[in-house]
């Protein structure tokens, strides 16, 4: 069974639905199932009031015929409109629309004079062009009342969330799983509340599909989180080792102390010789370790005991920094790349690339990213793309993160507030990765689990978040997860 955090591409869903029907379902009980789960969730919410239902020629369409025969057979006043003639409708479409009996307007803004609710049923995810004509209109006429949207608000790319002419809908609701363009951005942001209904969809054909996205959340990977046991110790917690930068030491202790806090045994930080009194003062349980010449990196790594290792917050873009990032790439062991460490390679990606040879985590923002990889595309397709070209797990940041693996899994993480904007979260975000990895969590796991950990201690904390909050507040979040 797959899980229901699973999100379908357009593809996928219309595949499902093509299994199904032709496991015995019929199309037409689907949309049945469909428009009743619409209609039964605007009568949770809303007392009868004029609605309008806008209705596109597709199945998304006759989605909103059922709805509008349901309410109406409930008392509420219903005016529908229709995009196109309701002679060209066709299949389970048409099969709606002719259990409809009331009028059938053109679409167009008059249809919302006295409305106090509207239905979009105009398009569905699968839209790839820009709103326009007569949809535009009534569209933007719409946007000052209550929305209710089937599958997606019309005009958001159900694949990549991008908005081709939506509207913010109050309320969207779809079907069985959601799709990419529900948790992407600026998708999201235009379905308001986002509700999954079953429509019965048969299991066996999603079993069959096997998608390979998620949103990201603990069944994700809730049973690879390492849980310290009784004949445990520090070194079975793993050491890791964060290579700290001078004169911007506070990124590198934010690092530090959130591997700590994520449960790795022991950390440990390495600086420059000048930066030891600062780092000294401001860190108790994480030690320090002095790099004053050209051999104490290669001694320092030359130590087993540190399994896990991070490169990056505060280091500085310099050629010792590059340096530093090929001996540790050098090791095979599991690394985690952030910042500085990446925009080094600015010039030469794909020396970076070769450089892997074990377990590898890049942890770009936009900025970051586009200095090692192609723009091109959505965001889902750029982390994925990446991941197989460098062979690492690409964590790509922002309000909708994507988490993506060489081998194709993806992940999007939809739990990020507005306040992790801020100096310094990226760096937590790092260790806490860190902190996994010295665990032996597997990458793209450790990658996903610490992206999820770290917005819902934001979460917790509120308004007035600033970095170094998001340490402490992780051990109450792992509590959560049953640690």
């Amino acid at each position: 069974m797959i899980l229901p955090s699973a999100l379908l591409t357009t593809a996928e869903m219309g595949e499902a639905d093509r299994l199904t029907i032709a496991g015995g379902v019929p199309g037409l009980t689907l949309m049945e199932r469909a428009g009743a789960a619409v209609a039964e969730e605007i009568r949770r919410r809303w007392a009868p009031c004029p609605v309008a239902v806008l209705c596109g020629p597709g199945n998304n369409g006759g989605d909103g015929f059922v709805v509008a025969r349901l309410l109406a057979a409930a008392g509420w006043r219903i005016r529908l409109g229709l995009l196109g003639a309701r002679d060209r409708l066709e299949g389970d479409a048409a099969a709606a629309a002719a259990q409809w009996t009331g009028p059938v307007e053109g679409l167009t803004p008059a249809l919302l004079d006295g409305a106090g609710l509207v239905v979009d049923a105009i398009f569905g995810a699968g839209l790839a062009r820009p709103v326009e004509g007569a949809a535009r209109a009534v569209l933007d006429a719409a946007a000052k009342l209550p929305v209710v949207a089937i599958d997606v608000p019309s005009g958001i790319h159900g694949d990549t969330g991008a908005d081709l002419g939506a509207i913010r809908a109050t309320l969207t609701v779809s079907f069985e799983r959601k799709k990419p363009g529900h948790v992407l951005l600026p998708g999201r942001a235009r379905c308001g509340e986002t509700v999954l209904r079953e429509i019965g969809l048969d299991p066996a054909a999603l079993d069959q599909i096997a998608p390979r996205c998620w949103e990201n959340g603990p069944a994700l990977w809730q049973g690879l989180l390492p849980k310290p046991t009784s004949e445990g110790h520090k070194y079975s917690r793993g050491h890791a080792l964060v290579m700290g930068g001078y004169p911007m030491t506070g990124a590198a202790r934010l690092a530090a102390r959130s591997a700590a806090r994520l449960g790795a045994g022991l950390v440990s930080v390495a600086v420059p010789e000048r930066g030891f009194p600062i780092y000294a003062a401001a860190l108790t349980s994480i030690m320090v370790r002095i790099l004053a010449g050209a051999g104490d990196l290669a001694a320092l790594l030359g130590d087993a005991r540190f399994n896990a290792l991070l490169l990056g917050p505060g280091a500085g873009v310099t050629d010792e920094t590059r340096a530093q990032a090929l001996a540790l790439l050098a090791t095979g062991r599991a690394t985690v790349l952030d910042a500085d460490a990446l925009t080094v390679f600015a010039q030469d990606p794909k020396a970076l690339f070769a450089a892997r040879r074990g377990p590898l985590v890049l942890t770009p923002h936009e900025g970051e990213f586009r200095r090692l990889f192609s723009d091109e595309g959505d965001k889902l397709n750029r982390a994925r793309a990446a991941a197989a070209e460098s062979g690492a797990v690409v964590l790509l940041k922002g309000a909708d993160t994507v988490i993506a693996a060489p081998d194709g899994r993806a992940a999007i993480n939809a739990n990020a507030p507005p306040s992790l904007a801020t100096a310094g979260a990226g760096d937590v975000l790092a260790g806490m990765i860190l902190g996994l990895l010295a665990q032996q969590m597997p990458a793209f796991e450790a990658a996903c689990a610490a992206c999820w950990i770290h917005g819902a201690a934001a979460q917790e904390f509120g308004p007035g978040l600033i970095a170094e909050d998001l340490p402490d507040l992780a051990p109450d979040v792992l509590r959560r997860l049953g640690l």
